[in-house]
């Protein structure tokens, strides 16, 4: 097991999962044994990953804009990253429209699979819950996501992981140390270079329990599916993202290969170790400080690149989410509003998903929540809303895992190009967590 490569233990560590969780869904008593035995080991490690991630943030974005000595490569390296994100969104969302509205999957659906769903989720809290946090951030005003940028106490905004606040915190620190005479600065630069250095260290740690986290994390996914059937009547509509996702995976591939010109094989066996995790834990920003560690050490991309892209990504490129969302929104249309299927709806769609994805929290079904606002958007009748989250609540967790492989693909992906772009990517140098004690 030693010799295997990471993640071919974490792919056996989810198949493990899968089949154990199948396993105790027929045993009496199963259920409860996964919740209260099993699940705890894949909290813990999530809890780890997000314990490390905003000081790795802080230090990695820190040194990288201070070792860029010239603050107008800050701004060359900001608009870059943003106009990537952009446009990979936008494909995102184009990709997903052109799908459904080609596949139709809401077409000809039996009215009493729809009863059925609505019945079984209409008044579901999850349901519910979905409802009353997309309200509350319609409600907050058109420029509150500029607003929450700027956090009043930078150790609340440590403590609630909020990834904007850190990152302008960061941004912030790393320009002042540009501006004061670099003996004064140094210091401080050598501590956060050392903070990174340690921090690092800690993913690689944390990745050696990586395996037995996902098998924890997919037998506690499976024990929560409980109506085969409906999962099953959903299977078009599911099959219609999932392809989809697929498709801007291949699409990631192309740019990798054409512009930054690496295999786009070895650059899926470099970054899967993320996607699975991705996969798993249904988490960007928990994924995060493994995907540093991948595109870093793994792939290349300098840390001054990496520091800023992708913590940058894991908030504001949701293409996965994006794509999702044209689906979802069409896809409810297609159930139950079919009137409200022009094209200026459809528009309407492609400019607030991606203004949606920007504010979309990187955390699991937090696409729901956008997906809501997407719909009120184009007029979609409120009294309808609770029924339209219904037929898709029920398979949302399975296709939350898969879009946020590709939102963390994403934003692999922009890394690489950026750092291609910028002249900042190198031979990989891959750091081993018992490198130290060899020597």
């Amino acid at each position: 097991m030693k010799k295997l490569a990471l993640h071919w233990k974490i792919i056996i560590g989810m198949v493990l999962g899968i089949i154990f969780g199948f396993i105790m869904n027929g045993i009496d008593g199963g259920k409860g044994f996964v919740a209260d035995w099993v699940a705890p080991f894949g909290t813990i490690f999530i809890n780890l990953l997000k314990l490390i991630a905003v000081p790795l943030i802080l230090a990695s974005l820190i040194k990288g804009i201070s070792d860029l000595k010239d603050i107008s490569k800050i701004k060359s390296m900001g608009l870059r990253t943003i106009s990537i994100y952009v446009f990979t969104t936008l494909v995102a969302i184009v990709i997903g429209l052109s799908i459904v509205n080609v596949v139709k999957p809401g077409e000809g659906m039996p009215q009493d699979t729809i009863e059925k769903i609505k019945a079984k989720y209409e008044n579901d809290a999850g349901v519910a819950d979905k409802l009353a946090k997309a309200t509350a951030q319609k409600d907050a005003g058109p420029l509150q996501a500029l607003v929450d940028i700027f956090p009043s106490n930078i150790f609340q905004s440590f403590a609630e992981a909020s990834m904007l606040q850190v990152i302008f915190f960061a941004m912030f620190v790393g320009i002042c140390l540009l501006l004061i005479p670099e003996e004064k600065a140094k210091p401080l630069v050598n501590f956060f270079d050392s903070l990174n250095e340690v921090v690092m260290k800690m993913v690689d740690l944390i990745m050696l329990f990586a395996p037995y986290a996902v098998f924890a994390l997919l037998a506690n996914v499976i024990i929560a599916f409980d109506d085969i059937e409906i999962l099953i009547k959903l299977l078009y509509y599911a099959g219609c993202v999932v392809g989809g996702l697929f498709i801007m995976i291949c699409f990631y591939l192309l740019l990798v290969s054409i512009y930054a010109k690496k295999s786009p094989l070895w650059f899926l066996q470099q970054i899967s170790p993320a996607q699975l995790l991705a996969f798993s834990t249904s988490s960007s920003a928990a994924t995060l400080p493994v995907t540093m560690e991948r595109v870093e050490e793994h792939i290349g991309v300098d840390k001054e690149v990496s520091g800023f892209v992708l913590p940058v990504g894991a908030t504001v490129n949701m293409d996965g989410t994006s794509l999702y969302q044209g689906i979802a929104a069409v896809f409810i249309m297609q159930v139950i509003w079919p009137e409200g299927l022009t094209f200026s709806n459809q528009l309407v769609i492609v400019a607030t998903a991606l203004l949606a994805s920007i504010g979309s929290a990187a955390v699991p079904s937090a696409g729901m929540v956008m997906l809501v606002i997407v719909l009120e958007s184009i007029g979609f009748p409120a009294e309808l809303l609770p029924i339209g989250l219904a037929l898709i609540f029920a398979v949302d967790r399975p296709l939350d895992m898969c879009r946020t492989v590709v939102n963390v693909t994403g934003d692999a992906t922009v890394s690489v190009l950026v750092a291609k772009s910028l002249d900042k990517l190198h031979e990989p140098h891959v750091k081993n967590w018992d490198d130290n004690l060899k020597q």
